[in-house]
């Protein structure tokens, strides 16, 4: 490349673990997840609610409903659409879609049902795997589908051993005279799992999961997949149409396990408990890196319910913790977190959004100075590919340094060319965990990647010890006047003022000047603090002493949450239509 970015700066920082290039074996994921289940057969793979799910046990339960799978007529490279939260069908579910050769996809039970529709038909599912409770989701789109199967688990299924404790419990607890108390308390706790109806719909099979398995052999499955052959199709929110479907093959995918685990030393010995679903390409990457890797996991079917992640913190006392900044900054906030012995953790984890370096203090201050790591990916990249390391320096704000085998440069989103080292410029990655491509997308696929490298849409930074720093998104980027504002860097002063819990700044078009444009902001304030105008000249007065002149917001709007993602990632491009909408009819 002739450039800074070609002599990798990054190396010279990586921890003395970790090797700038690996060796790769072409094993699938069926192939590494049957060697797992040989060498810990009775290891711990899966924790729900106190309910232990062996690799052996999640051996057999997978062969049972690939043998239905195969008996409905699934066949290698057909799309299994999972609509579930973290519960054990949803683990057992990726592991036999893969041991019959086809492909998952995950379906977020945020989608509209247009977009529910759109993905599924885009897609070509053929089978849906989903919970009682997101049933009435996939229903509501049954009729302008075609697949011909819905497969229905329950929030319930794999808790007979907490109903037969409980019971045994009280039991012992007991006396006669006590015994039909005790029972009535039983069952309203057993009656508190959340359950709903599952009714017909025309044209499709419906049957329950725990039905599927019945009568079904538990005979090793594994269709024989090679490396180039499709893994799993996730979809990615598209900036100007539907979203696209990114095509992580085998080797893409098994590429970024070992590179991960290398990178962060993750040994089978790992207890990790994450709050992203399995339908998200990060809950998805830890969930499928765990279960190939014999690290046990912890499910968590809500990931904002911060009361059962103290609980499971306390209980488990697990090694990882892999979440989204929300999620810390909701922890945070609970005394119970502070008050927790996290002798156990060996780090927490941050994905998908950045993290103020305020929260990163205070967040360090309950789990341990330097036991905070952010990291950065992307659906397309299955998905890691730039991380601060495990033991050398962290830096704040930072999304660290290209993992091994992985390439980065900036490149000038105006000239096209790499950007001077410290000089803003679109991330280019390549490496052997890119995806093949969008499905059905080659005019996508040929904007996206380019000569090998993947254009994420993401501005970055590159200090001299090879760390990188996200400074927008190309799109989130406003331009005022011809001058360039970085909403992120603004979103970091925002949040630096005591009176500001959370802040997100998008642009919107300048109706003085064509082509120009305003700057915007959305602000969740801290609790007893008044939504008035003094608390808006408050904060302006606060950004001129920081920011240059062009960058403080014309318009300042309160309000009481941030639209988020499923993953508590801020949705700009939601927030930047909601406030121009309202911005255009308060001037009419």
């Amino acid at each position: 490349m002739g450039d800074i970015y070609s002599e990798k700066p990054w190396l010279k920082n990586y921890d003395e673990n970790v090797p700038p290039t690996l060796e790769y074996e072409d094993k699938t994921f069926a192939e590494k997840f049957r060697e797992v289940v040989e060498k810990y057969p009775d290891k711990t793979a899966i924790i729900y609610m106190e309910n232990n799910i062996t690799f052996r046990e999640l051996d057999l339960l997978s062969n049972q409903l690939a043998a239905y799978l195969i008996k409905i007529g699934v066949k290698p490279d057909d799309v299994v659409g999972l609509c579930m939260p973290n519960i054990p069908a949803n683990y057992i579910s990726v592991v036999a879609v893969q041991k019959v050769g086809a492909v998952s996809t995950g379906l977020s039970p945020l989608l509209t049902p247009s977009e529910m529709e759109h993905q599924i038909n885009d897609s070509k599912t053929k089978v849906v795997i989903t919970v009682d409770l997101l049933y009435g989701i996939v229903a509501q789109a049954a009729d302008k589908t075609d697949f011909s199967t819905v497969i229905v688990s329950e929030i319930a299924d794999f808790l007979p051993g907490i109903k037969e404790k409980l019971a045994k419990a009280y039991i012992r607890q007991t006396t006669l005279g006590k015994l039909l108390k005790k029972v009535k308390k039983l069952d309203e706790k057993l009656s508190a799992i959340p359950s709903a109806p599952v009714q017909p719909i025309k044209g499709k099979t419906v049957i329950r999961f725990m039905d599927a398995l019945k009568g079904m052999p538990q005979d090793r499955i594994e269709v024989k997949r090679e490396m180039d052959d499709l893994i799993f199709l996730m979809y990615t929110g598209g900036t100007t149409g539907p979203a696209k479907g990114a095509m992580l093959t085998q080797r893409s995918y098994m590429s970024n396990r070992l590179q991960t685990l290398s990178y962060l030393n993750l040994t089978p010995e790992t207890v990790a408990l994450s709050a992203f679903p399995l339908f998200h390409i990060a809950g998805l990457a830890l969930g499928g890196f765990s279960m190939t890797n014999g690290a046990s996991q912890i499910c968590v079917p809500n990931p904002r319910d911060t009361g059962f992640l103290i609980e499971c913190l306390e209980k488990y006392k697990p090694n990882i913790v892999v979440n989204v900044p929300t999620v810390f900054f909701e922890l945070i906030k609970k005394p119970e977190f502070k008050a927790l012995d996290l002798s156990n953790l060996w780090f927490c984890l941050s994905a998908a959004a950045p993290m103020p370096p305020e929260n990163i203090k205070e967040l360090e201050a309950i789990i341990g100075e330097s036991n905070f790591i952010e990291l950065y990916g992307m659906t397309e990249t299955s998905p890691v590919t730039c991380c601060n390391p495990r033991y050398g320096t962290k830096k704040a704000s930072s999304i660290g340094m290209p993992i091994p085998d992985t390439e980065f440069k900036l490149i000038d989103p105006e000239t096209g060319q790499p950007a001077a080292q410290g000089e803003p410029g679109e991330i280019a990655v390549r490496g052997p965990q890119l995806m093949k491509g969008y499905y059905n997308q080659p005019e996508e696929t040929a904007n996206a990647v380019r000569d090998g490298w993947m254009y994420t849409g993401d501005v970055a930074q590159m200090d001299e010890d090879g760390y990188f720093y996200i400074v927008d998104r190309v799109k989130d980027m406003v331009i005022v006047s011809g001058f360039k504002v970085f909403t992120r860097e603004l979103d970091d002063v925002l949040v630096k003022h005591p009176d500001v819990d959370m802040a997100a700044s998008i642009g919107f078009p300048d109706p003085e000047r064509p082509g120009s444009e305003r700057v915007a902001a959305a602000i969740v304030l801290k609790p007893g603090i008044d939504k008035g105008d003094a608390e808006k000249e408050k904060l302006i007065a606060y950004l001129r002493e920081e920011v240059a002149p062009y960058k403080v917001p014309k318009v300042i709007e309160f309000m009481d949450e941030l639209p988020t993602s499923g993953v508590g990632k801020v949705l700009k491009r939601e927030l930047k239509a909601t406030m121009t909408e309202k911005y255009e009819e308060q001037r009419k």
